[in-house]
């Protein structure tokens, strides 16, 4: 395979609380594809990084500049905004989206990317990793989070999403494999179009305002 320095980037965050769980080896089934496609694949794992959850300080709602907070968000969320596509992979935990990326959204969400909405124009893609119940509720919330954030959303078919039931490994999911794929070539694609529209036309895709509030 040639060499993909300079290629797109698209980094996978991954939120389970274990690093070599079935969300992990979903996320490591995506790197060959993209690659394929010429794009560079990078993971995060959220359980591997130091980060403090929300606490009381109330900073966020009045304070026009970052978290003070002393963590590896910081550089999480500079990572992010040097890719071109980001993947949110996540376990259902208690009928929702596991703690680890919750906290995550909700640390980068108010005390970074309020401020002048960065992921903008990224594409983003999900992938929810479960037993029977509530795939549907944590994809909707990824992807709400995801439009907040202006990022660009690929239809691709159904959900990337994978069932655990009977404790069978995730990817003997035939049809989650279908639509993870799809999910990989639809991002690979816009991430490529968008490169290209900006080499041709000197801009990206014009945003709205960044700022829903004004403190």
């Amino acid at each position: 395979m040639a060499s993909l320095e300079g290629s797109p980037v698209v980094v996978a965050v991954i939120g389970s609380e274990r690093t070599d769980g079935d969300t992990a080896a979903v996320v490591r089934s995506c790197r060959g594809h993209l690659e394929e496609r010429g794009i560079r694949f990078e993971t995060v794992v959220l359980a591997e990084q130091s980060m403090i959850p929300c606490g009381p300080c109330g900073g966020c709602n009045f304070r026009d500049s970052h978290c003070e907070i002393d963590d590896d968000v910081p550089a999480i969320v500079d990572r992010l905004i040097s890719a071109d596509g980001i993947i949110y992979a996540v376990p259902v935990h208690g009928f929702g989206t596991a703690s680890l990326l919750q906290t995550f959204i909700e640390r980068a969400g108010v005390g970074y990317l309020r401020f002048e909405r960065p992921l903008a124009n990224k594409v983003g893609g999900v992938i929810v990793v479960g037993r029977r119940y509530s795939h549907l509720d944590v994809v909707s919330q990824l992807y709400h989070n995801m439009m907040l954030n202006r990022m660009l959303l690929v239809g691709s078919g159904f959900p990337a999403i994978f069932s655990t039931e009977t404790g069978r490994p995730p990817l003997d999911d035939a049809e989650g494999v279908v639509a993870l794929e799809a999910m990989l070539d639809r991002m690979a694609e816009a991430i490529w179009l968008l490169r290209e529209h900006e080499q041709a036309f000197g801009r990206t895709m014009r945003v709205p305002g960044s700022k829903e509030r004004a403190s």
